[in-house]
């Protein structure tokens, strides 16, 4: 599995590529396109990519678990909090979670996690549908940063 931080090869200025990888069954990607979902937000127990390892100004490529990636987005900035106990999970649901998709009741579903990075997004807006590849970066990989989205894109037969 890939687990190389492309960030520390690149210059300062370099600008990473991500692909976010959301579930189908909560109907995500048409929340994002809508502009009823304005940030994403990843939740982990460890610090796992996104979690600063994203800025201002880098592409987001979003795509439903199954599906080809058909939607990008622009993210305007993001924001990491660390040493998540129940009382500030509770406070960011209560700030960005209606603006995550999301409310207080989530809280219970978030109790574990002490890792948290919220990305705000702009210009959000639909393209060309493509396949990917994620050979390399591990099956079950929701979200993969990479210098060039093309890299990961599988050409038409």
């Amino acid at each position: 599995m890939k687990r190389v931080n492309l960030r520390l090869s690149c210059q300062k200025n370099c600008k990473m590529e991500h692909l976010a990888i959301l579930s189908k069954k909560r109907k995500l990607l048409a929340k994002i396109l809508s502009g009823n979902k304005t940030i994403e937000s990843r939740w982990y127990k460890s610090k796992r990519t996104p979690y600063k390892n994203i800025q201002d100004g880098e592409i987001i490529y979003f795509k439903e678990s199954g599906e080809k990636v058909s939607v990008r987005a622009i993210v305007e900035k993001a924001l990491f909090f660390d040493d998540l106990n129940e009382d500030k999970i509770r406070e960011i649901l209560q700030e960005y979670g209606k603006r995550i998709g999301v409310d207080n009741s989530h809280v219970k579903d978030l109790i574990d996690k002490k890792y948290c990075t919220l990305i705000f997004l702009k210009d959000v807006k639909e393209i060309n549908p493509f396949k990917i590849n994620k050979k390399g970066y591990g099956l079950m990989s929701a979200w993969i940063s990479i210098d060039d989205i093309n890299k990961l894109k599988i050409k038409p037969s």
